[in-house]
């Protein structure tokens, strides 16, 4: 299936090239500095020489940037930015090094020191065509849009066959309403590759602006014929519908975006606006707090604009001091996936949810919703239905157990149907935490998340690798919720949850059960105790860990005490 280029990879591709000596063909280092090498044969040679330490200076140098841009293309970005940083230490006058970590800097949210860096390269060499475009990115990513478009006129200038240059500043050139402007980089853009998606899939945009809907729809319509599960090209159409006034069509397509894929923010940001105009105010919120909330520091364009529109239309939607439920009302929604149907399954899943079922029903909950074994359709269902019980409640818990791990810098719950062939269909068949973090977002005060999830990956063994996603064998990421939510891990990120033996529970679920049930401990000490309590019974291999905390200014008790 062909998909849109992601513009990190099309980016390396163009800047993959890394000056250096003559090559001595034959071995390894020829190969690493061989800037014609196919790309898998010179990041295996790089690897060589660093893995047998053979190489030092400017050449370890160049073998750390090819590295590096291996890295990024994984979307490894930690470790890509600290050894792009020991080959700038290396060679600080390697401009492709440069460019490499200030696109890994960009891609983990870090404008300000992409641009230092894109700066620096610029500095050393004016005539590289790259930076300027991955520059004019961040700077149409901030809105300023003149700034943006000097910096991609540039690109092109000194690279006038990166399509991604024209294409940027063909999107630039739409904002700016010079639309005749935009159609003529497109077709700059058709002569270097007339079969690119996002040529097609962004001028459908520009003709619906311009109020060419029949080229509008020619163009989108192309694209989902040749890629039926495209979900750039189905949101890209429900927006051009949107402008033609066709919100039945619009919502269509939304939906189907949805079907695809159903944690796209730019899809539930659409859908929501519809329903919003039709005056389906719940749904509309709903459909807004499935874009609103991100754990990355990163969004691509379209995206940052789709979440923004949420973020304000939620608030708006929201009523400062929501009524209609009784003073401290709590609800939790408890899930236990282990009847998985592609891989091994997992016996304790449904027991532990079980037992935190029974101990939130104990301390008071009003309403608890347990479910076992939720495909990936039930799991959304299930998530949609409990966001509604939110809304009216105080606190919103939900516990999941099952099978979790992070691919692409994405944390993900796997329902028992997928199949995850390809890392890349985590996207489509999984449920990423950001859609949990949307359910329990209503509540007033309490917004908690636990996971008692952290095991290895039964799919990675035969889990398809692909260049721009990064395959994690066991664990959760750390993340960064916002204000006012908890998310707590059985175990922290990068390690894996113990079942329990023989038969028990998990050590982490026995914790948890325990302690709720204990009067007058502060929800944010609870929760060090039970990382103490599993940290002990499983003799020093499993360390519970806790992101975010509840409102600052008030205690919370699962049991209050007298």
């Amino acid at each position: 299936m062909l998909r849109v280029i992601s513009l990190t990879l099309a980016v390396l591709m163009s800047s993959a090239a890394i000056a250096a000596a003559g090559p001595q063909t034959g071995d390894d280092l020829a190969t690493c500095r061989d800037r014609q090498a196919e790309i898998q044969a010179r990041a295996q040679a790089c690897d060589n020489l660093l893995n047998a330490d053979r190489v030092n200076g400017k050449d370890k140098g160049i073998a750390l940037s090819v590295r590096g841009n291996t890295l990024i293309n994984k979307r490894d970005l930690v470790h890509a930015i600290e050894t792009l940083s020991m080959a700038v230490d290396l060679d600080p006058d390697n401009v492709v090094t440069l460019n490499l970590r200030g696109l890994a800097y960009q891609r983990s949210g870090k404008d300000d020191l992409a641009m230092a860096d894109y700066n620096l390269a610029l500095q050393k060499r004016p005539t590289y065509g790259v930076p300027y475009n991955n520059r004019g990115l961040i700077q149409l990513r901030r809105g300023a849009l003149q700034s943006a478009l000097d910096d991609f006129d540039l690109s092109i200038s000194y690279a006038p066959k990166f399509l991604l240059g024209w294409t940027n500043r063909a999107r630039v050139r739409t904002l700016m309403k010079d639309y005749d402007g935009a159609i003529a980089d497109f077709a700059e853009a058709e002569k270097i590759d007339p079969t690119a998606p996002q040529l097609t899939g962004n001028r459908c945009i520009t003709y619906g602006l311009m109020g060419r809907f029949d080229a509008a729809f020619a163009d989108c319509n192309g694209l989902i014929e040749k890629e039926p599960k495209n979900v750039f090209g189905f949101n890209n159409r429900a927006d051009v519908n949107m402008m033609k006034g066709n919100f039945d069509a619009a919502l269509k397509d939304y939906t189907t975006a949805l079907k695809i894929n159903p944690n796209n923010v730019r899809a539930h940001s659409g859908r929501g606006q519809i329903y919003e105009r039709r005056k389906d105010v719940a749904q509309a919120r709903a459909d807004y707090r499935a874009a609103a909330y991100s754990l990355t520091n990163f969004d691509d364009v379209e995206v940052a604009r789709a979440r923004a529109i949420a973020q304000e239309r939620l608030a708006a939607l929201t009523p400062q001091t929501p009524g209609g439920a009784p003073t401290g009302r709590r609800v939790a929604l408890v899930i236990g996936n282990g009847a998985y149907k592609n891989v091994h399954a997992l016996p304790n899943p449904p027991r532990d949810s079980k037992l935190i079922a029974g101990a939130l029903r104990d301390v008071g909950f009003q309403t608890v919703i347990s479910a076992s074994d939720l495909t990936r359709d039930k799991f959304f269902e299930a998530l949609q239905t409990f966001a509604a019980e939110a809304e009216k409640a105080d606190w919103a818990v939900v516990y999941y157990a099952g099978h979790g791990f992070e691919i692409g810098g994405v944390n993900y719950l796997v329902p028992v149907d997928a199949k995850l062939a390809a890392d890349r269909d985590a996207e489509t068949q999984a449920v990423a935490l950001e859609q949990v973090i949307a359910a329990v977002g209503a509540a007033r005060k309490v917004r908690l998340v636990i996971l008692d999830a952290c095991r290895d990956n039964p799919f990675a063994p035969t889990m398809r690798r692909t260049l721009s996603l990064k395959l994690v064998d066991k664990g959760f990421s750390n993340i960064e919720p916002g204000a006012g939510f908890m998310v707590v891990y059985a175990a922290k990120h990068g390690e894996t949850a113990m079942d329990g033996d023989g038969g028990a529970d998990s050590p982490f679920s026995t914790a948890l059960a325990r302690e709720i049930r204990v009067p007058k401990v502060e929800i944010r000490k609870l929760f060090d105790i039970i990382r103490d309590d599993v940290w002990s019974a499983t003799k020093h291999e499993q360390q519970p860990f806790t992101y975010g905390s509840p409102p600052g200014r008030e205690d919370f008790y699962f049991v209050a005490g007298k």
